[in-house]
């Protein structure tokens, strides 16, 4: 059975037990991050960090969690693999409890592997590819982050149901995981739906030239109804001012990696139009109730408002470990990752629930769809999916 909990801005008490100091053999529970501060990653990881800064410090001026003080210490992955796996075990050589990983399968997976190696909870804060998984990394791992699952469904929805659009043209960065697997489940439930994709090709991430892809595209003689791009970084907006450059207007459509306020400059008023993505959450009061007071505290703290819904996924992640910690009594990772399945969560990232270990704690979670509108983000409404394809 699973029981209700909150991880938001006025349950601060409720993470007080009492009398747990006596049981404590510090006094303090240490975070580990292996995010990275620089390189492709960054743009997402960065923004985590520092909304993970604001939830700690929330914690703390609150009287932390079992009457510990939060210390989160965050070491740069630099965008690399080997790094960040290497960057958990000092991590947890110096004591981490919990490891926040970083937010992709490809980037986050060493620092989960370290963390189950170790015997303790890791939680990405948007890692969204379903290897992302206790089936891939072991019973004590977690994502944030709803799988591609549900944001390729969420994306085929709304073309195919909302928007009439019947037709798609599908190109698909094979750089990693995420962008493959986020293409796979929006051609599945957009074929579901009754649409009919009139081509799929594939980039590199890096290639810097689209020409190929755009010869094939117009070979076929016919303009696509929608256009889903699944991409990564800065490449997002190069492919989107390629199509836009040779004529191609049709609505483009892609995941969370749009979320990024450096892409939605370089397309600036002209180019920032008619483009839809699936994200996390909206950093305003449609999104929840809550957000207002968290832009106030990351405001006071980082000195300028947050411009990206991943600021969240790093206050989410940190306000979760802490409620799960306060429902286990302790930070043990086997009572810790039992208190996340057991538990539901409502986080500024939505409602969430995960599934057990067995069903490889599936993040049962909606997603937010946003519009590019000038080269300004917009919000349309959180979405969930009647159905999803399968892992």
């Amino acid at each position: 059975m699973k029981t209700s909990r909150t991880t938001l801005l006025g349950t601060a008490a409720a993470l007080l037990l009492l009398g747990s100091a006596a049981h404590a053999a510090d006094d303090k529970i240490i975070i580990g991050g292996a995010m990275s501060l620089t390189g492709v990653q960054a743009p997402l990881d960065t923004p985590g960090v520092k909304g993970a800064e604001v939830a700690v410090k929330y914690l703390n001026d609150n009287g932390g969690v079992l009457g510990k003080q939060i210390e989160f210490i965050n070491i740069d992955g630099k965008s690399d693999p080997v790094t960040v796996g290497n960057v958990a075990v000092e991590l947890i050589d110096k004591g981490a409890q919990l490891i926040m990983a970083p937010c992709d399968f490809d980037f986050g997976s060493p620092a989960g592997r370290e963390a189950q190696e170790a015997g303790i909870v890791g939680i990405s804060t948007c890692a969204s590819d379903p290897l992302y998984s206790s089936w891939s990394l072991g019973d004590k791992q977690f994502t944030l982050s709803m799988w591609n699952t549900t944001m390729g469904a969420v994306a085929a929805d709304f073309a195919a149901k909302e928007k009439g659009w019947k037709t798609a043209y599908v190109v698909t960065d094979q750089f990693i995981a995420y962008t493959k697997s986020l293409s796979k489940y929006f051609v599945e439930q957009f074929k579901a739906d009754g649409g009919e994709v009139i081509l799929e090709d594939t980039y590199t991430n890096g290639d810097n030239n689209f020409s190929a892809q755009i010869a094939r595209l117009q070979a076929l003689g016919k303009k696509p109804d929608v256009i889903f791009l699944s991409s990564y970084g800065q490449d997002i907006g190069a492919i989107i001012r390629a199509l836009r450059e040779v004529g191609y207007d049709a609505p483009v459509l892609g995941g969370d990696a749009y979320d990024d306020p450096a892409m939605h400059e370089a397309l600036g008023e002209k180019f920032g139009n008619n483009v839809y993505f699936v994200t996390h959450t909206w950093m305003g009061p449609e999104a929840h109730p809550d957000m207002p007071k968290f832009i106030d505290l990351y405001t006071k703290m980082h000195g300028a408002a947050p411009d990206t819904s991943f600021v969240s996924t790093g206050w989410d992640t940190i306000m979760l470990m802490a409620d799960a910690i306060k429902a286990a009594g302790s930070t043990d990772g086997a009572a810790v990752a039992k208190a996340l399945e057991d538990g539901q969560f409502k986080l500024l990232t939505g409602d969430l629930d995960y599934g057990t270990a067995e069903e490889g704690h599936v993040p049962n979670k909606a997603a937010v769809v946003l519009e590019l509108k000038g080269g300004k983000p917009t919000f349309v409404g959180w979405r969930k999916p009647e159905s999803i394809p399968a892992p």
